[in-house]
């Protein structure tokens, strides 16, 4: 391996590892306020990537219909809600709510349908429609089960995982599609070619992290989330609601995966499937901060997307098991570190 080809692979991982980043920060944000491992996150990559290959060829994103759905779902459940007693008012808005923004949306996809759409439009419709569903699966899914254990709740994020795959099949079929990139220029570094989309990747990476770090720090709404996952039922004492920062969490991972979807989309071939392998290795990141380190988190993404990048060169073949290989070192430390016996909730 000469220099050249040691630089490219280093540009590579490092892009990579951007995006890795960002589903590390995703999984330790939802995990540290609601104890979830969010696995479905890396089905909500997918479906933005997807849904911007639709966006871009004029046609409407088929998660719209998942969109319409859920919407339905948690507007019954609130619906049922609001009519035990006592009865609170905010079930029937939220019912409300869930009801007519699915249908909004998709009466402005049928109208946007087979027109050539900025790219910045297409980017805010992407996340119009995928954001809204990490909300709509924590209603589903994980708030009536909200103080299960870890145990419990993960049982439920596979679950979940495994329908979002099945509805992602039946959505999009086993064909894979590539989106045009965002930004299309070509720059040298030296002798090193370097595109304007790897850039774009790493700048928007570099700014969520800045948005993140200021709303967790400068805002009550982040200062909240923070309270939460610090202990959750001294947040419950103050008068913060761990229902809404369970929303709060999974609404933010979503945002997450919207964005990560729309920006690797340009990079390789985009399947139903395809989410999933990259939440798994953004989950590699995040345990190598015990899944409650951001910047632990951040470091070990960072590094699972360098190793991937050399380990591709050298030994193509066992690329996965390299990088999921790395699991079992950490969690061993981490067992033997801890010097106590570990229950369902450690």
């Amino acid at each position: 391996m000469d220099s050249t080809v040691a630089l490219m692979l280093a540009q590579d991982g490092l892009v990579v590892g951007a995006i890795y980043i960002l589903l590390a920060l995703g999984l330790v944000l939802v995990f540290s306020i609601t104890r979830v491992i969010f696995i479905p996150l890396g089905e909500l990559v997918a479906f933005a990537g997807l849904s911007m290959v639709a966006l871009q060829g004029g046609t409407m994103p088929q998660p719209i219909w998942l969109l319409l759905c859920l919407g339905a779902l948690c507007a019954a459940v609130e619906l049922v809600a609001f009519f035990k007693p006592p009865r609170d008012g905010r079930h029937l808005r939220n019912a409300l709510a869930y009801a007519a923004y699915p249908c909004a949306l998709w009466a402005v996809f049928a109208q946007l349908e087979q027109r050539q759409l900025p790219d910045a439009l297409q980017v805010l419709l992407v996340l119009a429609l995928v954001v809204p569903l990490g909300s709509m699966l924590y209603r589903l899914a994980f708030q009536p089960v909200a103080e299960a254990s870890v145990l419990v709740l993960l049982i439920i994020a596979v679950g979940a995982h495994f329908v979002l795959l099945g509805v992602g099949l039946l959505l999009f079929s086993a064909e894979g599609f590539r989106a045009q990139p965002l930004w299309d220029a070509r720059f040298n570094w030296g002798e090193q070619p370097v595109s304007g989309q790897s850039l774009l990747i790493l700048a928007v990476t570099l700014s969520a992290i800045a948005l993140l770090y200021g709303f967790f720090r400068r805002t009550l709404t982040g200062k909240a989330l923070r309270a939460a996952a610090v202990c959750r039922r001294g947040a419950q004492l103050v008068g913060i609601g761990t229902e809404r920062a369970g929303h709060w969490a999974f609404t933010l991972a979503a945002a997450i995966a919207g964005v990560c979807g729309i920006l690797i989309a340009p990079l390789t071939t985009i399947y139903f499937d395809s989410g999933f392998l990259l939440g798994l290795k953004g989950f590699v990141g995040a345990i190598f901060g015990g899944l409650a380190s951001y910047p632990g988190a951040a470091a070990g993404a960072l590094l699972v997307g360098m190793l991937e990048a050399y380990a591709s060169f050298e030994a193509s073949a066992y690329k996965e098991s390299i990088v999921f290989g790395m699991i079992l070192p950490i969690l061993l430390w981490r067992s033997l570190a801890a010097g106590k016996p570990h229950g369902d909730e450690a």
